[in-house]
């Protein structure tokens, strides 16, 4: 077993780590960017090294300053959490050259399932169900058309290197693929650097519906069920679930299977996600590979009573899993509290925090950094809070979390606590009856 491991992100998913890493008695080492130095997992780990200014470029993303904060602390593995570093190749590649254990997944197969063209083409020769669309990159405009038409609209184009909702257009009728083309690379080759493009049949009304999965390094793999994260705003998740109340036991056979297969497949090692459109017949298509932990992984600990980020640091270490698929037990709801202001388009609101009062009772998880006192920094991703509740029925699991957002309290900036007190009344996501296109139509009501 590891004696040390480095933590190289930040905020809850640090503290996340530390907290397991403690009860393993394994000693851990914060990095932090100077704009990070009072957060709670400086605080919290036995070592703490300063990488870098603000800026994730010359801090969290700087590999070099990583490698040197493990070797000076002889750390002798590094725990990526999700973001910044932990689907980069080059990252655990050079974590492998340095003799330093990457808890993640391989070089090689992050590059497999990271290019989501390459990705599509994998599991399609695993037998995993695929959208219909293009045969990799399309290399012009000309290519794009022709698939188009032969995939039949809507379609949908997308970034190979893209996420977070970054060059990705719809596309309804042919008069509009044009711009849709040139837009999307546009916006692609700035963001990544990047303009490669391919498509998709574009699934209408969509759920998005992953399937947690563990593999070893012995080729077994297993999964622990299903989360529905199809409420997103601008393709980033808002609140998600499990079990998804558009599942059925034959479906998540069938898709427990099919991604299980996936993960065998590749030989996949260390926790992950597949990711799947499911149409409104219960087709279900692959859309991704995940290759690390999840922000949402809380609501499948909470339902199976298991410890994901303990089971990623024992696969690491090379011990076997046991194989067995799950099944949820209880029902499970996260809302994640965002430092922005719902009343006006979701601006960002950072800043100090003057007042917190936090959530308690039983079902109740909050997984946080924050304080009273904390300032949040500009820098980084709006999140502050993930707020967790878990019954023995889905309407439990609302009527806990609309006490728990009523009891929590967070003054100096705005959140989006009131955003979600507002959806657990609404009634289509009451009845279980929403799709990825959910928040289209969605306004919030004025403050009473």
């Amino acid at each position: 077993m590891f004696k040390k491991i480095l933590i190289a992100n930040r905020g809850e998913i640090a503290l996340r780590v530390i907290r397991t890493c403690k009860e393993m008695g394994i000693k851990t080492v914060a990095v932090y960017s100077t704009a990070d130095a009072e957060s709670l997992h400086v605080k919290f780990a036995d070592e703490a090294v300063c990488i870098g200014p603000p800026s994730s470029s010359e801090s969290y993303l700087k590999m070099s300053n990583i490698i040197s904060a493990a070797e000076i602390t002889n750390a002798d593995a590094i725990h990526p959490g999700y973001g910044f570093l932990s689907e980069n190749a080059d990252f655990s590649r050079i974590c492998d050259e340095h003799q330093i254990k990457f808890i993640g997944a391989s070089a090689d197969m992050i590059s497999k399932m990271g290019d989501k063209a390459t990705a599509k083409e994998t599991m399609k020769a695993a037998g995993v169900p695929c959208v219909p669309g293009s045969e990799g990159i399309m290399v012009d405009f000309a290519d794009c058309l022709k698939t188009a038409r032969e995939t039949g609209y809507p379609v949908m184009l997308k970034a190979t290197a893209g996420g977070g909702g970054k060059g990705m257009r719809a596309v309804w009728k042919e008069e509009d693929l044009q711009d849709a083309w040139d837009s999307a690379r546009y916006e692609s080759k700035a963001a990544f650097g990047n303009d490669d493009m391919y498509m998709e049949k574009l699934i209408e009304e969509p759920r998005h519906i992953e399937i947690q999965i563990v593999g070893d390094s012995y080729g077994k793999a297993c999964h622990l069920s299903e989360r529905d994260c199809s409420v997103q705003r601008r393709h980033q998740k808002l609140t998600e679930e499990v079990p998804s109340p558009f599942m059925t036991k034959k479906l998540r056979k069938e898709m427990g299977e099919a991604a299980v297969k996936a993960a065998e497949y590749i030989a996949y090692e260390g926790a992950g996600t597949v990711e799947f459109l499911v149409d409104k017949h219960r087709n279900f298509y692959f859309m991704e590979m995940n290759t690390r932990i999840q922000v949402e992984h809380p609501i499948t600990e909470q339902v199976i009573d298991f410890d994901l980020i303990r089971e990623q640091i024992l696969v690491a270490a090379g011990v076997k899993i046991s194989g067995k698929n799950y099944e949820p037990a209880l029902h499970s709801i996260e809302c994640r509290i965002n430092a922005e202001d719902p009343y006006h388009d979701f601006r960002p609101s950072p800043g100090k925090i003057t007042t917190l009062h936090a959530p308690g009772g039983h079902g109740v998880r909050l997984d946080t950094h924050v304080y009273a006192g904390y300032s949040i920094p500009p820098n980084y991703d709006s999140m502050i809070a993930k707020l967790i509740t878990t019954a023995r029925t889905r309407q439990e699991a609302i009527d806990k979390m609309k006490r728990a957002l009523d009891e929590f309290v967070i003054e100096g900036i705005k959140t989006t606590i009131p955003f979600h007190r507002q959806l657990m009344d609404e009634p289509a996501y009451v009845e279980g009856n929403y799709t990825t296109a959910f928040m289209d139509t969605f306004e919030m009501k004025p403050k009473a």
